[in-house]
């Protein structure tokens, strides 16, 4: 197999010498505008790829970030893992990933291993209720707006209040909210949130499935039928999955989604367009959210590195995506102006978002 081309069979091309191959490629000292055209495009002909090892040497960066995560188990991490990948590829930089697993101990493991291998900095979106201790090096944490030290997240607050807004122009005049843990800023935030939208003057109830498992055992019963024979209309989750799995018990007590209860979610993951009846929930902007994070980590890694201030911290508004599961309470008209914005097809290519 012939050797990769380096600087010096791009320089030995055009006359030039090595360090004004090597100025002219990574932005750095008197380049002219028309040489450095001229050198990348001969890179570009010979197939000229940059030694991530060498650049490392002359740097004394490895242009590697490290993400870790609160569990990649769960559906919602990969998304971020892809969007974080795309943004810092888009920057030069590559990415190498770490799982918390939900513990606060593996976490701090993880931050520690991705450092030792030589990450430049590290995003992380921590464990629920993780206070983010100083760890002495470049750090971008995607959370929620409340936790101290946040970086970039979602506007939970905002897309809880979007559900809550959504469920009382149904005419819904009770919800029952469904969480899993009390010490998740995340959760505290977005059912924060949907009392605003829903109104703190009405009924609100909130089911802790963390509690009820550790009394009844994983994947109890949550007693959702019985909650509907009391008088609830509407369960809005804190998760698709959680809404998934009150779809699944309500349908076994005999109770049709949407036609006996509303029932939303949060996240709008990837299966939420396509299971029956498909999935009310809240949408957030990962692009965004990616790029801001892997911006504001560059920015702490190079000062001189153009781009926006770094630790402005920002919270990205949600998007409601109003689908099947959600309707007006049995026996009450539809409202006009949220059966405009219905989607009733789960299908990707007629899926309706609706922006609040």
């Amino acid at each position: 197999m012939a050797p990769r081309p380096n600087l010096s069979d791009i320089a030995k091309a055009l006359g030039v010498s090595s360090a004004t191959v090597s100025n002219a490629l990574s932005g750095k000292g008197r380049v002219s505008a028309r040489l450095s055209k001229q050198i990348a495009a001969k890179a570009r002909e010979l197939g000229y790829v940059p030694s991530v090892a060498g650049r490392a040497l002359s740097t004394g960066k490895s242009h590697v970030l490290g993400l870790v995560l609160a569990d990649i188990g769960h559906p919602l991490f990969p998304q971020f893992a892809q969007a974080i990948e795309q943004a810092a590829t888009k920057a030069g930089y590559g990415v190498l990933i770490g799982d918390s697993r939900g513990e606060v101990k593996t976490q701090t493991a993880a931050i520690e291993q991705l450092i030792e291998r030589g990450a430049d900095g590290i995003i992380l979106v921590p464990r629920h209720g993780t206070r983010i201790a100083e760890i002495n090096h470049p750090v971008a944490v995607i959370d929620t707006p409340s936790t101290p030290g946040n970086t970039v997240s979602a506007d939970h607050w905002q897309g809880g209040r979007l559900i809550g807004e959504h469920l009382r122009g149904l005419g819904h005049g009770s919800l029952a909210v469904i969480a899993l843990h009390r010490d998740s800023n995340v959760q505290a935030d977005r059912i924060g949130g949907m009392r605003e939208g829903f109104g703190r003057d009405r009924a609100i109830r909130t089911i802790w499935i963390d509690a009820l498992e550790a009394e009844n055992g994983p994947g109890c019963e949550l007693g959702l039928a019985e909650l509907v024979l009391e008088g609830h209309t509407a369960f809005a989750a804190v998760s698709d999955i959680h809404a998934l799995r009150a779809v699944s018990e309500l349908q076994r007590a005999g109770l049709s989604v949407p036609a006996h209860v509303t029932v939303t979610g949060f996240d709008d993951l990837h299966w939420a367009r396509s299971i029956s009846p498909s999935l009310t929930t809240v949408r957030m902007d990962m692009e965004t959210i990616a790029r801001i994070a892997v911006d504001d980590l560059l920015q702490q890694i190079e000062p001189d590195r153009p781009g926006p201030a770094a630790r402005a911290t920002s919270a990205v508004p949600m998007q409601l995506v109003i689908r099947q599961s959600s309707a007006a309470p049995p026996g009450t008209l539809f409202p006009s102006q949220d059966h405009k914005n219905r989607d009733p097809d789960p299908l990707p290519s007629r899926e309706g978002t609706n922006n609040a």
